[in-house]
């Protein structure tokens, strides 16, 4: 068993920290160097906390449990304009990495008022991606629930947040709705903002322990996080991405930032323990810039 921890410390010596979670057998999911910090998102094994926490005070870091590493989020705006996108959509994106989450913002082509609002088919699939999405919608009741079009079909579990307090069983296809939010002109950083966000964290973090309960039921060969670093090993052409997490683990899979087909067949010959990796998952193009989705099938439907 693994703990997902977020360590943030200084660009000097970080390697230190590095080497140690390797040698511990613990592996790296995401790492983001802003200026002279480092925020390193990891997976250990839980015996060896304590060790991965000495070294952080050794190099005067700071270690704490990262609830939603290893999982990939749509955060959905009504629109890319900037009176749906830029401020509570944004600090919602914001606040959850701190907690280990990879997420995406997505901004639908035709959310504008809730008349004409629209989604995709395309747009449904790259939502469907994902493990779990927030839609961030408005400020009135009425118009939250003449949009309940956008998510009620989704596939993955759908977060509402807006402004009025509204009973989830109003919206259909939600499975949990959080107030506090709307349309904000302004930064989430007011004490009612704050506690909003914390509360969108709890209502998050039980949706995918539950999700992770469900796969548990009937797991996959192989954990993502195995697949990612066999992947990172095996797949050379993955030293010359440059965009972040050029693997990005999820819940039943990884999402790899390579054209899928220049390189589907090399991800299917990664060897993971004794099996390629195209023996046990689900390897297709994905829809966001034709990267490749490996969706990791459970025990069961390999017998």
């Amino acid at each position: 068993m693994y703990e997902t921890l977020t360590y943030v410390g200084g660009v000097h010596r970080h390697e230190e920290m590095e080497e140690l979670i390797e040698d511990l057998g613990g592996f790296v999911l995401q790492e983001n160097m802003l200026q002279m910090d480092l925020i390193l998102t990891l997976a250990v094994p839980i015996d060896d906390v304590e060790k991965v926490k000495e070294k952080a005070r050794e190099l005067l870091g700071k270690v704490k449990i990262a609830p939603m590493a290893g999982t990939e989020i749509a955060v959905v705006s009504p629109t890319l304009a900037r009176h749906h996108l830029p401020h509570a959509a944004c600090d919602i994106a914001e606040y959850l990495r701190r907690y280990g989450a990879k997420d995406n913002m997505i901004g639908l082509a035709r959310g504008a008022g809730k008349g004409i609002s629209r989604i995709s088919e395309e747009e449904k699939q790259l939502i469907n991606e994902h493990d779990l999405a927030i839609f961030a919608l408005g400020s009135f009741k009425h118009c939250i629930k003449e949009k309940t079009h956008l998510f009620e079909d989704i596939n993955v579990p759908v977060v509402v947040t807006g402004a009025p307090k509204i009973k989830v069983e109003e919206l259909p296809g939600a499975t949990a709705y959080v107030s506090g939010f709307g349309r904000i002109p302004r930064r989430l950083k007011r004490g009612e903002n704050i506690r909003a966000l914390k509360k969108l964290v709890r209502v998050v973090e039980e949706i995918l322990d539950n999700r992770r309960r469900e796969i548990a039921e009937d797991p996959p060969l192989v954990p993502p996080i195995v697949v990612k670093s066999e992947i990172e090993h095996q797949v050379h052409a993955i030293k010359n991405i440059y965009s972040p997490t050029p693997v990005t683990s999820q819940l039943d899979g990884v999402r790899v930032k390579l054209n899928y087909e220049r390189y589907h067949k090399d991800i299917e010959k990664v060897k993971v323990y004794d099996y390629k990796l195209g023996d046990i998952a689900e390897i297709k193009p994905s829809i966001m810039y034709d990267y490749i989705l490996v969706k990791l099938l459970p025990e069961t439907s390999l017998v």
